[in-house]
């Protein structure tokens, strides 16, 4: 069963995400690019992917499209959800 989302369980979702994927924790914040964080596009893929199983967002890859930062994905993460 889908975990209910709300924007706080989704931020620990995707920084968990991001840790499994390789990224510091310490590094990851709302301002960290990808780049930075060394998370590149099949990780950004995986990352899609993994919000969809948890929590039923139904993302497709071009909606992370030219996304840079943490922040920006929680934004589009969260506009999919209808999440404020």
């Amino acid at each position: 069963m889908p975990t209910q989302a709300t924007r706080d369980l989704v931020e620990e979702f995707v920084v968990e995400t991001l840790v499994d994927c390789g990224a510091e924790r310490d590094h990851i914040n709302p301002s960290a690019t990808f780049e930075y964080l060394e998370i590149d596009s099949l990780d950004m893929v995986d990352l899609g992917q993994s919000v969809n199983k948890e929590f039923q967002i139904r993302l497709h890859p071009k909606d992370l499209e030219g996304v840079k930062t943490v922040g920006e994905a929680l934004d589009v993460i969260c506009a999919t959800a209808g999440l404020k």
